[in-house]
């Protein structure tokens, strides 16, 4: 979705503690605080630990929330703002990390020069797509312009082969949308409706900047073309069955299927070399090419013309940005543009991250983190073993199966062993042309791994953001710098509250590689079935119990969770906690009774999950994740999982008749 990212998996807030009793200077006790006596546990944990932080929590204007989750990520910028005041504000070697992240940045803050520009760094573009007189022509612009990172009609891109994970190949996925989801276009809501019209305002005031005098007519033709293209689009719940999105054609026979798009010279002008590929969607490129047979050129110009202002909105002219901010604050109801500052350096993050995240390490990570993070990874690994080893519903059989897949997954932490380069020019005073080559070098940086094995050093996320993944592709578990410091994570904290902190997320991503998609993956990470027929008859009903139980959870009083789109996460947050508490007891406080701060360790690690989602949101953007995010909203990443986890009701004496109780026979286990 358009300016609107949500990071995947992000852990909490706490201060460091000493493992004992008997507080020090340095490292300060935890101190679980604010605790509401008028909520009890077993009616709403979430709530009994954060209600008071959230009454008394205030978002700022420039933001859409505050907390825990990806609003973390909120403080980690300001530590990357620093390093990159002080490197732009110093002289470095050409090419050098500081001299392209420092110049780039310098650029970027330009305003001044950037405003002054106008339209004009994207003019040379408009006047092409103009001067085309055949939809082949129009076509070839369409290609040429996706090297540069400015898609429309194609989404190209490259991964393994999920029939044959050792090889990459280039996949066709659907596209071409500016609403949030294809859902959008057709939804009468009111809410679905302000975002609707907030958009076509939008598209209207790109052509008006660009000196359209018919802006509004031509805004109605993008939409209406728009809105089309979403028709053939599968939802986000159908996306998530694994072999529907893989159908692999030869090209000539993609070709003859598209009498409007040739195939072959695309394929030539973007470089690629094939006689393959997958069409996740196919539906969606048959409407394509329909819509080039039944649009006129003149409106087809149009919607090329609206994405590729789209796509570079942000690195344009105030105006532009303006425009782009107007639309996107209907969606998340965030109130305040954020400053220039702050925007730069996300920009930065986001188009050379890597060159950034090498100054982020030196200057941030601590390496002790790193060692005891993968301590703490190796100690899952063995909690899951043994979890799946008493499995009841699972035979002899499929356990050996996914003991293999488990010991096989690759464990990244903290940082890249190899860090990503970048093959660009960058000067203090071309700030668009920064952005643009950048995007340039990751087309090529991408293309250049097409037709071999996979990178298996590379990173999908920069190491300084506050995130962490499973790759079922890979079959690899990431938990970059970012995430492996205070407040989510920290050598000094008692094992209670970081194996409830960080613990959890180690968990989570574990049981990843056996949620509803990732366990129709291999050790290897191919599409493969390795399960028995009833042992598998018998998980898809496990799965099938998540689904009904979470579309049973609201949020905003009325707005229902979605169960089929949101049962990985669920399943891993389910998994996660009896994973997390499994490895929490066989430390030496796990076994242990002692309180602290006046709780018992169990308690304290309960407290610990119900922290790391301590999260205030907008009521716009929460309507908008409910609708599009895999994850559920906080509080039923709390109470969803508790409410089927025995430990939990133990710890904190939960009975029958409170809202959140479940009888034995309702809890609900997997893994």
């Amino acid at each position: 979705m358009k300016k609107l990212w949500y990071l995947s998996m992000i852990a909490a807030s706490f201060i460091a503690c000493e493992q004992s009793e008997q507080k020090n200077e340095t490292h300060p006790e935890v101190v679980f605080d604010g605790i509401s006596e008028q909520i009890a546990p077993g009616d709403d944990f979430y709530n009994h630990v954060n209600k008071t932080w959230y009454d008394n929590a205030i978002i700022a204007d420039d933001q859409v929330g505050v907390g825990a989750y990806r609003f973390l990520n909120i403080p980690q910028q300001e530590l990357l703002k620093n390093i990159l005041e002080e490197v732009s504000e110093q002289s470095h070697d050409k090419g050098s990390v500081e001299q392209l992240v420092g110049d780039f940045y310098a650029s970027g803050m330009d305003t001044l020069s950037i405003d002054k520009r106008g339209i004009t760094p994207i003019q040379a573009l408009l006047e092409k797509i103009d001067g085309t007189s055949t939809t082949e022509e129009l076509m070839d612009v369409v290609a040429n312009q996706i090297k540069k990172g400015d898609y429309s009609f194609l989404a190209p891109y490259i991964s393994p082969d999920q029939k044959n994970s050792k090889l990459n190949i280039l996949h066709l996925a659907q596209t071409g949308l500016g609403l949030p989801d294809r859902d959008y276009y057709f939804n009468e809501d009111p809410s679905s409706v302000a975002i609707q019209d907030a958009y076509k305002t939008y598209l209207t005031t790109l052509f008006e900047l660009v000196g359209d005098t018919e802006a509004t007519k031509n805004a109605a033709i993008v939409y209406a073309i728009e809105k089309e293209l979403a028709d053939s689009h599968k939802t986000r719940i159908q996306r998530r069955v694994i072999k529907d999105n893989y159908n692999k054609v030869s090209v000539v026979d993609l070709d003859n299927g598209h009498n409007q798009i040739d195939w072959k010279h695309i394929f030539t002008t973007l470089g690629t070399d094939i006689d393959s590929l997958n069409v996740r969607q196919p539906a969606y490129y048959d409407k394509v090419n329909d819509v080039l047979a039944s649009t006129s050129l003149k409106d087809l110009k149009l919607y090329v013309k609206a994405k590729s202002l789209s796509n570079h909105d942000n690195i344009l002219s105030t105006p532009f940005q303006d425009a782009s901010f107007a639309y996107t604050k209907v969606i998340s109801g965030q109130s305040e543009q954020q400053s220039r500052t702050k925007r730069m350096v996300r920009n930065v993050d986001r188009q050379i991250g890597f060159a950034l995240g090498q100054l982020y390490v030196k200057r941030y990570f601590n390496e002790e983190a790193k060692e005891r993070a993968l301590d703490l990874v190796n100690n899952f690994q063995k909690s899951l073993e043994q979890r799946i080893e008493n499995l009841e519903w699972m035979s002899d059989s499929t356990k050996v199966k996914a003991k293999e897949k488990l010991f096989a997954i690759n464990k990244k932490i903290g940082y890249p062993d190899v860090w990503r380069t970048y093959d660009v020019e960058i000067n203090r005073d071309q700030f668009f042309e920064n952005v643009v080559a950048l995007l340039n070098d990751s087309y090529q940086h991408e293309l250049k791994q097409l037709n071999k094995a996979p990178n298996r050093d590379e990173w999908g996320t920069t190491p300084s953001t506050v995130t962490a993944y499973y790759n079922p592709s890979l079959n690899e578990i990431v938990f970059p710098a970012g995430i492996l410091q205070a407040p989510y994570f920290d050598l000094y904290a008692d094992d209670a509250v970081n194996y409830g902190g960080i613990g959890m997320v180690i968990g989570h991503e574990f049981t990843h590689a056996f949620d509803d998609q990732g366990a129709q993956y291999d050790k290897e990470g191919n599409v493969k079935n390795w399960w028995t027929e009833e042992d598998y008859t018998k998980f898809k009903a496990k799965t099938q119990q998540i689904i009904e139980q979470y579309d049973s959870f609201t949020v905003l009083d009325s707005v229902h969770l979605k169960g089929a789109l949101t049962v990985g996460e669920n399943t891993a947050d389910n998994g996660g906690i009896s994973i997390a508490y499994d490895a929490f007891k066989r430390t030496k406080q796990g076994q242990d009774t002692t309180k602290i701060g006046g709780f018992t360790p169990d308690q304290r690690f309960f407290l610990s999950v119900a922290r790391i989602w301590r999260v205030k949101t907008r009521d716009e953007y929460l309507r908008n994740y409910v609708a599009t995010d895999p994850h559920s909203p906080p509080i039923w990443r709390v109470n969803g999982p508790l409410m089927n986890f025995t430990p939990f009701y133990e710890a904190f004496d939960v009975k029958e008749g409170q809202k959140n109780f479940k009888t034995p026979e309702e809890r609900i286990k997997i893994w």
